[in-house]
């Protein structure tokens, strides 16, 4: 590998997968270290919920943006992208490669593609959205963007209600579609990059989410939701894991339901995930197991 080659190895997959034991053991084999791109672990006061990497899991492998903000704190695919562009900088100085995990499609957009600037929030239409949710519920504006961006509506976290209504407002304003102006031309970074994804059988990944759902549950998930009752309506929780557990206090469902909603919601992330990863046609695919393919195939890809 050239000296002054660095290149950003991208590790993505539906939740569950198995992307945290995969990272660790890359990064072990590269004597790098791990950049996470999952807002939803960004939280410290999420842990359980996000299946946030323990200590132990990380076995001593430095990992960043992994419980660093508190849940009252504001962060943007902006924020995020300056603070993540300005350490891989720094990392760039200690090591050849650095690899990014990635849950969150448009966290790892923002790092790989850059972000366009999207419109100035305007009151007027964000109140009116606003009012509308309240009235009627999130159903109606899912109605609303599937017609108006039918591709965005496919991989959104339907369960996110800012995230819709912000999509929306998007295209009020600019009379055009969110996807297509999140879809423009990629800036130049100053690294290479290679992506990874992570994929199981489609039965295999579903019967480990189930099975990781009750092991939240019995680890403690309805104490963190009961502890962030107070930041119910923060679009961080408005996630799968924690809206359902809202929505029973609420007595939407009965806690039955409520369990079966968890793993159903969470197999439909999966899937959302799997989708918006699939329009990478740059992507290596490979089972988690396969680590030393995968090692085979970097050094392939580096040393061209």
């Amino acid at each position: 590998m050239k000296e002054d080659k660095k290149v950003l190895i991208v590790v993505v997959g539906p939740t569950a997968v198995g992307k945290t034991d995969f990272c660790v053991k890359l990064a072990q084999e590269l004597k790098t270290e791990v950049v996470y791109a999952d807002s939803r672990q960004f939280f410290k006061e999420m842990q359980i919920g996000t299946a946030r990497p323990t200590e132990e899991e990380m076995q001593d492998i430095p990992h960043h943006f992994v419980g660093h903000l508190s849940i009252n704190q504001e962060y943007s695919f902006g924020h995020y992208e300056k603070d993540t562009l300005a350490l891989l900088e720094d990392l760039f100085q200690k090591h050849q490669t650095v690899i990014l995990s990635g849950g969150s499609g448009m966290y790892v957009d923002a790092v790989c593609k850059g972000i366009d600037p999207m419109p100035t929030s305007q009151p007027e239409i964000r109140n009116k959205l606003n009012q509308q949710f309240k009235d009627e519920g999130i159903q109606p504006l899912l109605d609303q963007l599937k017609i108006k961006d039918p591709e965005y509506y496919e991989v959104v976290d339907r369960a996110n209600t800012q995230r819709v209504i912000r999509a929306l407002e998007v295209i009020e304003i600019t009379g055009k579609t969110y996807t297509s102006q999140r879809n423009k031309a990629s800036v130049q970074r100053p690294f290479d990059i290679i992506t990874i994804g992570l994929d199981r059988d489609r039965q295999e990944l579903y019967d480990r989410i189930n099975f990781r759902m009750d092991l939240m549950l019995k680890n403690g998930l309805v104490e963190e939701v009961e502890r962030l009752k107070e930041y119910k309506t923060h679009n961080a929780l408005q996630t799968v894991g924690y809206k359902e557990i809202f929505d029973f206090w609420d007595q939407k469902h009965d806690w039955k339901e409520t369990v079966e909603l968890l793993k159903r919601n969470s197999r439909r992330y999966a899937k959302k995930q799997l989708s918006w990863f699939r329009r990478n046609p740059n992507t290596h695919w490979a089972h988690p197991d396969q680590l030393k393919e995968v090692i085979e195939y970097l050094n392939e890809k580096i040393n061209q």
